[in-house]
């Protein structure tokens, strides 16, 4: 369970983005409202107007971490967003230090909290466990700072519990939620992979029987009859024996390609069988083999969308490498309804998130895509 919902779905991670902008614009509201409230408790206005300014940064930088094309969002974003939450709390503390008398109006726990709550798609639980953990325990200080100033008769004990009260609330609510949905995601991911794993070993028995079909076709159509010619001729020809050579090698170079095949030249197989689209495969080292299952995933989904006969008319798959990085080129020939630049970019989110650099590009007659990965 070490993983975010923005790694274990990475669509899901997409769809959740706009949450983080709506997350920072109620911190930010909260932070403004709250500091008007209390106005009459502000002895620094200037501390009070950083205050609110550090909200807003926090909100930006949340919400810009969050975006799809700067995934994936990793734990430092998440501490950059708390620390400027907490700077926010620290400086609202400073705008009202001696004149701090209820300690309810403070937006501090409560914008803290809303902005863990938000990026919870983005962050593992325990890290946003430890994250409100952390920032509740810089709050509790503060309010030990302000206990002298407090009309209250509470013990300073409980003052501090119900004065983290909100953040950490709000992130065992976040911590919830990214354990729950994590879970059932990888619970339904089981159940789409052995469904899947079932239809690969279905469609992988087909294009075998496909491959020996077409082997044998060829020792029936060609082998067959120039064996029987040879066999009742009156002696052998230098024609003879080079048409021998020829279909030695046409069988050899059959049974080596059946040997070295990968998964992706089973699926540009299954694409053009059923789909009509030319799929070809230039991976003379394999190296389609070394992705893990997740790049697999996104390389799959990527070239079966494509593979639909309205969107391209060919596809072709090349690796290389460029440096210690190992290089893939999907270039396509566009059909009749070729694919939009923003449907084009929801793939090369998702090949991002799964530690696949992509970029692409698109004109009138072709889209390109080019991803980069180290192997491991």
């Amino acid at each position: 369970m070490r993983l975010t919902q923005q790694e274990a779905d990475p669509i899901g991670g997409i769809t959740a983005a706009p949450i983080v902008w709506v997350g920072a614009v109620l911190a930010v509201g909260a932070a403004i409202a709250l500091t008007w409230l209390h106005w009459s408790e502000v002895s620094w206005p200037v501390a009070a107007v950083l205050a609110i300014a550090l909200v807003a940064a926090a909100g930006i930088a949340a919400a810009i971490s969050a975006s799809p094309a700067r995934a994936p969002f990793t734990t430092d974003r998440l501490w950059l967003v708390v620390a400027f939450g907490v700077g926010a709390a620290i400086a609202e503390y400073v705008s009202t230090i001696g004149a701090d008398t209820y300690l309810y109006d403070n937006f501090g726990p409560a914008v803290i909290g809303l902005l863990i709550l938000s990026v919870a798609p983005y962050c593992t639980w325990a890290s946003l466990v430890l994250a409100g953990v952390m920032a509740s325990a810089v709050l509790s200080i503060l309010v030990i700072g302000t206990s002298t100033y407090i009309a209250t008769i509470a013990p300073i004990g409980a003052v501090i519990a119900v004065n983290s009260a909100p953040t950490l609330a709000m992130s065992a609510a976040a911590a919830g939620y990214a354990y729950s949905i994590v879970g059932e995601t990888l619970r339904w991911q089981r159940e789409a992979n052995r469904a899947a794993l079932q239809r690969d070993a279905e469609l992988r028995a087909g294009i075998a029987r496909s491959v020996q079909q077409s082997r044998v076709s060829v020792l029936g159509r060609e082998v067959l009859p120039f064996l029987a010619g040879v066999m009742t001729a009156d002696r052998i020809s230098v024609a003879d024996a080079d048409r021998a050579r020829e279909l030695a090698e046409a069988l050899r170079r059959a049974l080596k390609a059946g040997i070295e095949s990968t998964w992706l030249d089973d699926l540009a197989a299954n694409v053009q069988q059923s789909r009509g689209v030319e799929t070809v495969v230039v991976d003379p080292a394999g190296a389609a083999a070394d992705l893990d299952g997740d790049q697999r995933s996104a390389l799959t989904a990527l070239i079966s969308w494509l593979g639909d006969a309205s969107r391209s008319t060919a596809i072709r798959v090349v690796f290389g490498r460029d440096g210690e990085r190992r290089k893939i080129t999907l270039t396509t020939q566009s059909g009749a309804a070729p694919p939009s630049r923003r449907e084009l970019e929801r793939f090369v989110v998702v090949a991002r998130a799964v530690a696949l650099r992509a970029e692409s590009t698109q004109t009138r007659e072709n889209v390109t895509v080019e991803f980069s990965y180290v192997a491991e």
